[in-house]
Formats: C-alpha cells, sequence, structure tokens
C-alpha cells in the first residue's frame, strides 16, 4: 500500500512562539486500533461470555453504557467501566496488551523535540490504570518525563475548566503551547480556553482511513510536525 499523504494545506508552525508541547496519547502517540479493537470487540466478547447471551447483546450493552457516559470522565474510567460491567476491565486490558503500539514516527518526534527544548508533557484522558498498562506496552515512558491523566483533575479534557486547572497547577502558559489530539471536541474546548497552536491527527487509527480535515490544521503522521516549523 502507498503511503498515505497530507490531505489538508500545510499550516506552518513558528516554535519560537511555543515552550511547552502537550500530547494526547490514544490516537496521537498510539495506535488508535488498540482502543478501538479492545471496546468494540473484544470487550463485547468477553460481555457475551461472561453473562451467557450472544455477540449482538453483548454490543448492545457496551454501547448503551458508552452512550450514557459519553463526554463525561467515566466514558474513560476503567473503574466505572469494572463496576458497571461485573468485569475487572484493567485485567482485560492486560491480555490484549500486546496489540499497544507506537503510531508511525512516533518516537522519532519524541526524540526531535527532546533536542528543542521544550516542556513536552502528555496530556490524556485514560483511566491511570490504562495509562501505565500502554505507557509500559508501548515504551513511551522513555520519551516522556511528565504524564498528565484528566483523572487528576475529576475533568475530561473535553470538559470547560480543564485547561485552565491544568494550567494553574502545572505552571504551563496555554498562550504559548502547542497541543495534538486527534479529538475534535477536545480541541474545539482547548481553543475555547487559549491553548495559542493547536493541530489536530486526521490518522489516529492505522486500520481505517484517514478523516477528513477540518477547521484545525491536520496532519496524518508526527513527523509532519518535524517540517512544520520555522
Amino acid at each position: 500500500m502507498p503511503p498515505i499523504l497530507a490531505i489538508f494545506p500545510r499550516t506552518m508552525i513558528n516554535w519560537s512562539t511555543i515552550d511547552n508541547v502537550l500530547l494526547d496519547m490514544d490516537g496521537t502517540l498510539l495506535d488508535l486500533s488498540f482502543d478501538n479493537y479492545f471496546w468494540q470487540q473484544f470487550l463485547p466478547m468477553k460481555v457475551a461470555d461472561d453473562r451467557a447471551m450472544t455477540l449482538e447483546e453483548a454490543h448492545m450493552t457496551v454501547r448503551l453504557l458508552s452512550e450514557s457516559t459519553y463526554g463525561s470522565l467515566n466514558w474513560y474510567c476503567l473503574d466505572h467501566w469494572s463496576e458497571r460491567l461485573g468485569m475487572d476491565v484493567e485485567a482485560l486490558k492486560k491480555e490484549v496488551r500486546h496489540l499497544i503500539r507506537m503510531r508511525p514516527h512516533c518516537a522519532e518526534f519524541l526524540a526531535w523535540l527532546k533536542g528543542m527544548d521544550k516542556r513536552v508533557v502528555l496530556v490524556t484522558n485514560a483511566h491511570p490504570k490504562a495509562l501505565a498498562i500502554k505507557v509500559e506496552a508501548s515504551g513511551l515512558h522513555a520519551y516522556l518525563e511528565e504524564m498528565i491523566s484528566s483523572h487528576e483533575f475529576a475533568l475530561a479534557k473535553e470538559n470547560d475548566g480543564f485547561w485552565e486547572q491544568l494550567g494553574d497547577r502545572e505552571r504551563i502558559d496555554l498562550s504559548r503551547s502547542l497541543f495534538v489530539d486527534d479529538s475534535l471536541p477536545v480541541l474545539e474546548c482547548a481553543r475555547r480556553s487559549g491553548l495559542g497552536s493547536l493541530v489536530q491527527v486526521l490518522h489516529p487509527d492505522s486500520g481505517n482511513q484517514p478523516s477528513d480535515p477540518t477547521h484545525f490544521p491536520g496532519i496524518v503522521h508526527l513527523d509532519e510536525l518535524m517540517v512544520m516549523g520555522c
């Protein structure tokens, strides 16, 4: 298969105006194919086995629970899912952790940032238990010194108030920060909160086609950010 090329007008980043690089994890640094497989296939299969129901019924069970919490912190909370399903969701994630992998050029990009003398911070909605599993399985800990879960603030990244709290606690000037994420609602919230530079990842899941460009500057792979600068 030929490489997927950028499908949007290139937008330059003025790195001299950026002190902090804030990076999402799932879909930005890590391939979202793991999460999509886990929530859409593996978990329903386990629910069906556990409750002696059809796979279709299990899919419906997971979907209804997902819809009831979408946009809130509980949607990302492994403890909440475990309680509602009566299953150890953390243990289930560990069963398939071998499928966790970095997105193309992730390691190269993080190494490049390290030499840029920028403050690089992972900011994720992942539950701390999920964060620990993914960091260990992917090797991200070798590249990142600061890793923050939104659960520390009791707000998801798409919830108003999150970014202001993050900026205050971590003493981050949001206006001099670049934030990279694949989620449009999260980016919209970051924009409202005064993030200086925003970039959307358009190909978070290697098993799917890239998303259509939006009003945010977009990239397919992280190495594009290494040539966008001025």
